[in-house]
């Protein structure tokens, strides 16, 4: 019996992906369709990072496809092509780094730096080249965070190769001073040295890099969301009011220099009992979701404030590769993948693809 390819388009097209809601074809996620007597074959490549997830819509598309008549087997490929992305306009991307995440947050103590360590850990976790630069100055937490001892190489004496952590690359201030060493320095020194760690670190073909920002909305943030080809951003916020004020803040200033809302994430939701596991919302509730709505982005994830989540970035080894297969790991897990599909929804940029125009006089 011959294989009817209308039939096996038409059952790719009724397949959706669970990730996004969307079809698989109409994303134009297909590639290489074949039919080569009653074996069907077909490549699945996603926008995103997945690679845990590539077994279970293997199977999705396989079972899919082993429905249409006449298909006695069916060979199918998921992979994974992440591209960079449209930023702010005037601003050029930096080499070997395809999209910025800027994590940011209104005020301090939120929570932000140990999201923004498990979001790039994350997103390596799914099979993405992830960098995570440290542009808190003031209070840089990255080393400590990732369990990271000793300086950046530097083999010219201006530019610097990053650390490594669980697989990631890695830069921050905190590398090059002393632990207990404040950092006494005005706006534009703080950021002059802030757009050096960026610039002149030689990151390595990176799909993704995450910045998690210093808190608040100040020159330093302005400056950087003006210079940095930054891709979309992370608003980190807790129910209180009173954070969800400053974070409200955090979120308009990126509005104004074009810079789009990936989504919310709202952390310390819910206190979890580490005696009797009871749950509660001390902070109060709902709050994410309020502001979510009212700027018409979405709410990324909501975590808890567990006791464990700060143990383990203290001790250097954040939740995400201390329980992989944990409850707040997932929870990380998924704010990467919705962070990964909203900018893969975005228009990617072409700028590499057109040729320099040189006007000479002869």
């Amino acid at each position: 019996m011959s294989i009817d390819r209308a039939q096996v388009d038409a059952a790719l097209a009724a397949i959706a992906d669970p990730n996004t809601g969307r079809p698989f074809a109409a994303a134009k996620n297909f590639r290489n369709i074949k039919v080569d007597g009653a074996t069907v074959s077909v490549d699945v490549v996603l926008g995103y990072p997945a690679t845990r997830q590539f077994d279970a819509l293997r199977a999705l598309v396989a079972g899919a496809l082993a429905a249409v008549p006449g298909v006695a087997a069916a060979n199918v490929q998921v992979s994974q092509d992440i591209a960079a992305h449209t930023v702010q306009r005037g601003v050029k991307l930096l080499p070997n780094v395809k999209n910025i995440v800027a994590v940011a947050s209104g005020k301090g103590g939120v929570g932000k730096s140990t999201t923004a360590v498990n979001l790039a850990l994350a997103l390596a976790s799914e099979g993405a080249s992830v960098g995570i630069l440290d542009a808190d100055i003031y209070g840089p937490s990255l080393p400590m965070m990732l369990g990271i001892t000793g300086r950046p190489e530097s083999p010219d004496g201006q530019s610097m190769h990053p650390m490594t952590g669980y697989g990631m690359q890695a830069n921050s201030i905190g590398f090059l001073i002393e632990q207990d060493n404040p950092m006494v320095w005005r706006g534009p020194m703080a950021t002059s040295a802030l757009e050096q760690l960026l610039r002149q670190t030689t990151w390595h073909e990176l799909d993704y890099l995450i910045v998690d920002m210093p808190p608040g909305t100040g020159d330093i943030q302005l400056t950087l969301s003006q210079r940095v080809p930054v891709t979309g951003a992370v608003i980190v916020t807790t129910p209180q009011d009173i954070a969800l004020l400053d974070a409200k803040k955090g979120l308009k200033m990126f509005e104004k220099v074009g810079i789009p809302i990936l989504g919310i994430v709202e952390n310390m939701a819910t206190h979890i009992c580490s005696q009797c596991g009871h749950e509660e919302h001390i902070f109060g509730s709902g709050g994410g979701e309020r502001m979510a709505k009212e700027y018409g982005v979405d709410v990324l994830g909501s975590l808890p404030l567990d006791i464990a989540i700060r143990e383990q970035t203290d001790s250097g080894k954040p939740t995400v590769v201390a329980e992989p297969d944990g409850r707040v790991a997932e929870i990380y897990r998924t704010i990467a993948r919705k962070v990964a599909i909203h900018i893969a929804d975005r228009a990617r940029d072409m700028s590499s693809k057109f040729p320099t125009i040189v006007v000479q006089n002869t």
